[in-house]
């Protein structure tokens, strides 16, 4: 599903972001990728979803390298790619039902598609009775879950989450990750970006820990160890 090989990013102040990666993550897998802040988990992210390109390196999704990726490609991949952030990013303005409408009307989706999808997505995230309330009416994990659904809506293969539960509490958090691992049943491949040890060890899945921009382990027994 993804194979990283080799891959380094060097920004232009010369700083390295990551260095060789060399990594596979297979279709369906649940993975944690953890490390400190300035450790390349972000530039990562960046990476998978085209908005960085490596300087060395090749990054395959599905069997397409996509550091050659064309601009007028990049749509097309991050329809396959959720992406949910630790700030929601949320329209203020908006209804959560607008919210992920919003998604599939700027892909250029039939208006009944949407009102077919949208519905869907809110039940996977447990919101069926939020469609009509506005950001500002929701608590903190209601718009993460808002923004889990957002990121649903094309049906992606993957879902990468960057610090979904960095701005919850404990309760919040739980049920943010019992969505994931929901979403991962079905079959989706969930990418967790986090610093949270207590919700890596509780997931016990596979963990990749960074530092420096390199990984230095890879264990699929569940443990954050660094």
């Amino acid at each position: 599903m993804i194979t990283l090989t080799g891959v380094t990013k060097i920004y232009p102040t010369g700083t390295p972001a990551v260095r060789n990666l060399n990594l596979h993550i297979n279709a369906g897998d649940f993975v944690s990728i953890v490390g400190q802040s300035g450790t390349g988990k972000t530039t990562l992210i960046k990476m998978l979803i085209a908005e960085e390109k490596p300087n060395k390196g090749t990054i395959e999704i599905g069997g397409w390298d996509i550091t050659k990726i064309s601009s007028s490609d990049v749509p097309y991949l991050r329809r396959q790619i959720g992406v949910v952030f630790q700030d929601y990013k949320l329209l203020p303005q908006r209804t959560v039902y607008e919210n992920i409408a919003f998604a599939l009307e700027v892909a250029g989706e039939k208006k009944h598609r949407i009102h077919q999808v949208v519905p869907q997505v809110l039940e996977i995230v447990n919101l069926s009775h939020k469609g009509d309330s506005y950001p500002f009416q929701l608590s903190g994990g209601e718009q993460q879950r808002t923004a889990i659904a957002r990121s649903l809506v094309h049906r992606p293969k993957i879902i990468v989450a960057d610090e979904p539960t960095g701005n919850l509490d404990t309760i919040n958090t739980e049920e943010i990750i019992s969505i994931l691992k929901k979403i991962n049943e079905f079959g989706t491949t969930v990418i967790l970006v986090t610093h949270n040890r207590e919700v890596v060890n509780h997931l016990r899945r596979r963990v990749i820990t960074l530092h420096g921009g390199e990984i230095v382990n890879d264990e699929h027994d569940g443990k954050y160890k660094l």
